[in-house]
């Protein structure tokens, strides 16, 4: 439960019988499911090759090491528990669920998407809990928008199955619009949904599909995050463009008043300067001049656009960093560079500092 790898490797090392390395607390979770739990691999690794029995073995609720992995979103602990024991993957809790049931309803996107990746047959993927209901059928009735998306790239996914309600997950989302409202990313799922159930599912009796217009009748009103969402990118592409388009007419070193052309245009930073100037004013303009759509109807608009105007709203905010180090150094006098080094060094780290508190999450929309 502390972290101490090296404790634990001491403590194996020892002379332990393996009776008590298997000991488990009162709710029978064993050393492995809290090693899984905290996302301790080399720990995962360590108790494995000492004993790997233990991977197979359940708690009070049935859990294995690798349900309280995906609950928990410990995606190195996961790919060592399923590399020793594939099959492990097998095994369902109290519920009937496996990793994959575990891995939506506790939201962790990450462990889905290693889950997906190390598990190949497509049985497993789309196997039915005690309630009938397979993954996509929870992603799509607990809202879970990333992990039916994700689930929904996977051509292993079927989405033509039925629960025991005889739902399918498309169906169930229609079913929730009638109790409450929903939101454009739920919309955004239906739709999404929809079209696999028409490609994939044409021999398959399936629940009657509503109109678009019925659904959209009774969402209205709860689209706050995503108005939100779409307010500040085109807040921020704003800002950026009208910097941008400042800096255009006030060059770095100013101009000269004979020929009226920069001072500086025939330095390598100034052409630098120029071109991500230029990126980062054109691509703010189509952030903002595609986003005016956005307000017309959200669900057509899509996540796929909210997903390129986030993007671009990045590359802008890039360029606008390279621009403010490239003035900085044409301005600076040659004779004293150290402030314009510091300037870019500073500059360079700043993407380094963004991607390292938010990993791979800053290239994507938040759901």
């Amino acid at each position: 439960m502390a972290n101490r790898a090296g404790v634990v490797e001491i403590l194996l090392h020892a002379t332990t019988p393996d009776e008590q390395i298997a000991l488990t607390d009162s709710s029978e979770n064993n050393a492995l499911h809290y090693a899984a739990q905290k996302n301790n691999a080399r720990v995962v690794k360590l108790l494995l090759n000492r004993k790997v029995d233990l991977g197979y073995k359940r708690n009070s609720d049935l859990q294995s090491p690798l349900h309280m992995a995906a609950h928990y979103g410990s995606t190195e602990a996961m790919v060592e528990l399923l590399k020793q024991c594939p099959d492990v993957v097998e095994l369902v809790d109290s519920a009937g669920r496996n990793a994959f049931h575990v891995a939506v309803i506790s939201g962790k996107v990450d462990a889905l998407r290693c889950l997906l990746k190390h598990i190949r047959p497509e049985e497993i993927v789309n196997r039915v809990d005690h309630g009938g209901n397979t993954p996509l059928h929870l992603a799509a009735h607990m809202s879970r928008i990333g992990s039916a998306l994700l689930l929904l790239k996977d051509r292993r996914v079927n989405p033509c199955l039925l629960n025991r309600d005889g739902q399918s997950a498309r169906s169930l989302i229609e079913k929730r619009a009638h109790a409450e409202e929903m939101d454009t990313y739920e919309m955004y799922m239906w739709k999404k949904l929809k079209k696999q159930e028409a490609s994939r599912c044409k021999k398959e009796l399936l629940p009657p599909v509503p109109s678009y217009q019925s659904l959209r009748s009774r969402r209205a009103g709860h689209d706050e995050y995503y108005e939100l969402s779409v307010g500040t990118y085109t807040l921020v592409a704003t800002l950026i463009a009208t910097v941008s388009f400042a800096a255009t007419f006030t060059m770095p070193g100013g101009y000269s008043q004979t020929e009226g052309t920069a001072i500086h245009g025939h330095t390598a930073a100034f052409k630098i300067f120029v071109i991500s100037n230029t990126v980062a004013m054109c691509s703010s303009i189509v952030v903002v001049f595609c986003f005016i759509w956005a307000w017309r109807d959200p669900v057509k608009f899509k996540l796929d656009q909210l997903m390129w105007g986030h993007r671009l709203t990045v590359l802008a905010c890039l360029a606008m960093v390279v621009s403010l180090m490239t003035a900085v150094y044409i301005t600076v006098a040659p004779t004293a560079r150290w402030p314009a080094y510091v300037v870019i060094a500073i500059g360079a780290s700043t993407p380094a500092v963004v991607f390292l508190i938010l990993g791979k999450e800053a290239l994507y929309v938040p759901l």
